[in-house]
C-alpha cells in the first residue's frame, strides 16, 4: 500500500492536476485520507481520497451538497475535481478562535435554516455520511423520516448491533414511537447534515465556511444538535444564544438535544473504533425509554 501522500499525489496527477509538486497530510478527517496539495505556482488545494470508495458517486454527491449550501448562501470551498477516487477543493483556513467568527456563523446558519424550506423531508437521492449511505427517501412526515432514516436505520449495522442489547434496541423503537410527544413539529429545511465543529472552517477572508456535508431537508435542529454534541470551544458559546434569537427557538431547545444527537452517536458507533464514548452516551439517552421487565417491576 503506498504512503497516503504518495497515493494522493499519484491520483492528483492522474486527474490532470500535473502541476501539483507535493502533498502534506491534513489532520481532522475520519473517513478518508486528506492532504494539502502544493502547486508549482505556490498555491494550495485540499484533496481527499478513500482507500476504497464506498461507492462511485460518493465524491460527486459531496460536491453536489457543497453546491447546494453555496447556492443557499453558505460559504463552501470551490470544487476543482470530483471523481470516483478523488475530491479536490479550493483551500480554506483554520477558523479563528474568536466570538465574532461564531456570531457570524450564527447569522449565516440561521439564514440557511429560515430561507430554505421543502414540503417534504429528504433529498432527491441518497448521499453519504462518512462511509455509510444516508437514505433520503422523500417522506411527508418529519417524525417518520427522522425515526426511519436517521435512527432505526442504524440498528442493522454490525457494530451497533454489538453495542446495543435487545432492551436498548427496543428502547430506541419506543423512543421513535414517542417522537411526536418529545419534539415539536418543525418544517423541513436544508441542513448541512454533518455539522460537527471540525467541519467549520474559514474562507481566506475570514468568513465561516462549511465542508463535508451530508445534505437533506429535515429539521434545522439536527444541525444545531450535531454542533452541540462535539463540544465546540469556549468562544463558540455566543453562537447558540444568538442562533436561538435569530430563529425564534423556544427555551427548551437544549433539553431536546440528546434525542436529536442519537443519530450522530449511532453513526459513530457504526463506523469508528473506538467510538469515543458514543455507545455509552446512546445507552444513557435510551435508558428512560427502556421497558421494565416483569422481574424488575416486582
Amino acid at each position: 500500500m503506498p504512503e497516503p501522500t504518495s497515493l494522493l499525489l499519484t491520483r492528483l496527477h492522474a486527474a490532470g492536476l500535473t502541476d501539483v509538486a507535493s502533498v502534506e497530510t491534513a489532520a481532522g478527517g475520519q473517513a478518508a485520507t486528506a492532504g494539502i496539495a502544493r502547486r508549482t505556482d505556490g498555491t494550495t488545494l485540499f484533496v481527499k481520497s478513500f482507500d476504497g470508495p464506498p461507492a462511485d458517486d460518493a465524491f460527486a454527491l459531496e460536491a453536489e451538497g457543497l453546491a447546494a449550501l453555496r447556492d443557499a448562501g453558505m460559504a463552501t470551498p470551490q470544487v476543482v475535481h470530483a471523481g470516483r477516487d478523488l475530491l479536490v477543493l479550493s483551500a480554506l483556513r483554520t477558523r479563528p478562535a474568536t466570538e465574532p467568527f461564531w456570531e457570524r456563523l450564527a447569522h449565516t446558519l440561521a439564514h440557511l435554516h429560515t430561507t430554505t424550506t421543502s414540503p417534504r423531508f429528504g433529498w432527491h437521492r441518497d448521499n453519504w455520511l462518512g462511509r455509510r449511505r444516508q437514505v433520503n427517501t422523500w417522506t411527508e412526515d418529519g417524525f417518520e423520516f427522522f425515526a426511519r432514516h436517521r435512527l432505526l436505520r442504524w440498528l442493522d449495522e454490525p457494530k451497533v448491533a454489538e453495542a446495543l442489547d435487545a432492551a436498548d434496541r427496543a428502547a430506541l423503537e419506543h423512543l421513535c414511537d414517542r417522537l411526536p410527544e418529545l419534539l415539536p413539529e418543525r418544517p423541513a429545511v436544508l441542513v448541512h447534515g454533518d455539522l460537527w465543529a471540525g467541519n467549520v472552517m474559514a474562507t481566506p477572508d475570514g468568513r465561516p465556511a462549511l465542508i463535508d456535508p451530508a445534505v437533506s431537508y429535515t429539521w434545522a435542529e439536527v444541525d444545531l444538535a450535531h454542533l452541540w454534541t462535539t463540544a465546540p470551544p469556549p468562544e463558540a458559546q455566543a453562537f447558540y444564544d444568538l442562533y436561538a434569537e435569530l430563529t425564534g427557538l423556544d427555551a427548551g431547545w437544549r433539553d431536546r438535544m440528546p434525542i436529536l444527537q442519537l443519530r450522530q452517536h449511532l453513526a459513530v458507533i457504526a463506523q469508528f473504533e473506538p467510538d469515543w464514548g458514543a455507545a455509552d452516551i446512546a445507552r444513557a439517552t435510551l435508558a428512560p425509554f427502556r421497558r421494565r421487565t416483569s422481574r424488575e417491576q416486582a
